[in-house]
């Protein structure tokens, strides 16, 4: 079984959170074998700046489903989606 590495946007729902603590809930919510392989950030407008994790996980039978929906069920987070996935 191969390794995908997927780029995720993750939305914080105001300009007030902080993103070093919020980076820190994403990482504790992978799922076993996911890993997180570094973090960019890019403001987005109006103070707001999103964050994208870049996810390792097992390439099997969900992908980044479930990585995808523990984001998403994170306090503070707006919204989350996939902006590029590949085999490493």
């Amino acid at each position: 079984m191969g390794k995908v590495a997927a780029k995720i946007k993750v939305m914080p729902n105001s300009p007030e959170i902080d993103l070093d603590a919020l980076q820190e809930r994403l990482e504790s919510t992978l799922p076993e074998g996911a890993k997180i392989n570094g973090v960019e950030r890019e403001e987005v407008a109006f103070g707001l700046t999103a964050l994208y994790p870049t996810v390792i996980v097992p390439d099997d039978a969900g992908g980044t489903e479930t990585v995808e929906e523990n984001f998403a069920e994170l306090e503070d987070v707006e919204s989350v989606s996939v902006e590029n996935v590949g085999r490493i």
